[in-house]
């Protein structure tokens, strides 16, 4: 037998390789992790997920105080400013404590971490800082990052045209903001700045926000985003950016073809998708390459066709999605260690941390009806005890369930709370769930989950409260 530094090298720190690293460790396999960052937890905790809710929260927090929300509860406060600097500390700190944790975890569970770049030099060796490292396993977990815009050319040290990274670090409030992108990140980071002062517009090539979610939750995403202050131009496209000091100009036309119009702003947010991060690697060097999309094919195991080589992630098809990656890099472990490790492709929820918060798992029902008749049941936020209460009117509870075998196919939430809700959607549709399972199950009052039960009650054509 040949003999390996490693039983499993996982070349990536993001939230599925220090994940799937983690997990190999506690099966009882000599571990490496290879990362280039000084810090553990890839983009996730360093430049996305974890950075953007502090944002999110104290704008949260600042319009509250600011809008008169407070003073509807009796809660009086003086003049009420920002202090960006304070915010971005806040920021900073939750980083840096998640960050730190996973190091503490690495040390914990004796995984070793590789400080560098990793590329192959053969399926079973990958060189990293000029030294090279054998492993019987390789897993490739190397993440995302920003898709570029052709002609506008995003400057994160200027300010002036900048991707997420370049949002998360503004120093102060913008007074214009153009958004190029109607997805979660951009929607999450305009609705940041527009909460702090900013004048936000969206721009957006399709003809509706949040590509990939249910039509009756793009629809309603667009009135509230609007009624929030927003600026909403769909169906166009930016043909082009110049800067000029501290101010950008960009070029745009309606997608469908016609006249060209400019618009100023003070900063550019381009937030147009990721793309996977497979260059550099080396795979021309093991014979593996990346299809049109530039993502890494597996089975269902997670295996690549190479003998020894494993893909999780952003790197391979599916959602670019963090929990998605920790739920491979769990399986990929177990299956490399001689285990059974399943991850349910169908039921992956997602989640636009906005007020309100907008989330789904499962189909659509564009895509459910494409695959047969459909009961759809709908219950409004705004006759939920709970949230009327909190003045939280906004939003519905969607489910859409099999006509004939009643199974709960997909579940889309809008309300204030709707990513922690949805966990409850994805559990009861993971053991098969009927809606009428949901809808006897006792929840818990008053809560904004019994708007779930509500929705499912309404799939059989009973609710109670409407």
């Amino acid at each position: 037998m040949a003999e390996f530094d490693y039983d499993v090298l996982v070349i990536g720190a993001g939230p599925g390789g220090y994940v799937a690293a983690i997990r190999a460790a506690q099966l009882g396999l000599k571990t490496a992790c290879v990362e280039s960052r000084a810090t553990l937890g890839g983009t996730c905790l360093n430049v996305g997920c974890i950075p953007s809710k502090a944002l999110l929260h104290g704008s949260e927090l600042f319009e509250e105080a600011h809008d008169g929300t407070l003073a509807k509860f009796g809660v009086k406060t003086g003049k009420v400013e920002i202090d960006v600097a304070a915010l971005q500390a806040e920021k900073a700190g939750a980083v840096k404590g998640l960050t730190g944790g996973i190091e503490f975890l690495f040390k914990k569970n004796k995984i070793d971490w590789l400080k560098g770049l990793g590329t192959f030099k053969d399926a079973h060796t990958v060189e990293v800082a000029g030294k090279a490292y054998t492993a019987k396993n390789v897993v490739i977990a190397t993440g995302s990052s920003v898709t570029p815009l052709p002609g506008v050319d995003v400057d994160n040290d200027k300010g002036v045209i900048v991707d997420s990274t370049g949002a998360l670090a503004l120093p102060a409030v913008p007074k214009k903001m153009v958004v190029i992108g109607g997805g979660v990140i951009g929607l999450e980071l305009g609705s940041v700045w527009r909460r702090l002062g900013a004048d936000v517009t969206v721009v957006e090539f399709l003809d509706q926000l949040l590509p990939g979610m249910d039509g009756d939750v793009r629809k309603e995403a667009a009135r509230i985003f609007k009624k929030q202050g927003m600026e909403l131009k769909l169906g166009t496209k930016v043909t082009g950016a110049t800067v000029k000091g501290k101010k950008a100009t960009l070029t745009l036309e309606p997608a469908a073809g016609g006249d060209a119009e400019t618009l100023e702003a003070d900063c550019v947010l381009v937030a147009i998708g990721r793309r996977p991060n497979t260059e550099g690697l080396g795979l021309e060097n093991i014979g593996l390459e990346p299809n049109q999309r530039g993502q890494i094919e597996t089975g269902h195991d997670f295996r690549t066709r190479v003998d020894g080589v494993w893909a999780i992630g952003d790197v391979i098809p599916g959602p670019m999605l963090a929990h998605k990656a920790e739920d491979e890099g769990i399986a990929v472990a177990e299956n490399i260690a001689g285990q059974i490790g399943i991850v349910n492709h169908a039921v992956i929820p997602s989640v636009v941390y906005t007020t309100p918060e907008f989330a789904g798992v499962g189909l659509t029902e564009e895509a459910a009806k494409e695959r047969g008749p459909v009961k759809v049941g709908k219950f409004p936020m705004m006759a939920n005890s709970r949230a009327k209460t909190n003045g939280e009117p906004e939003g519905f509870v969607k489910i859409i369930a099999d006509a004939e075998t009643d199974r709960v196919l997909g579940v889309w939430a809008i309300a204030s709370v709707a990513g922690t809700m949805i966990a409850q959607a994805a559990q009861a549709m993971e053991f098969g769930a009927l809606s009428e399972d949901i809808a006897y199950t006792c929840h818990a009052h008053p809560t904004h989950s019994e708007a779930i039960k509500e929705a499912a009650m309404a799939v059989r054509g009973k609710p109670i409260h409407i």
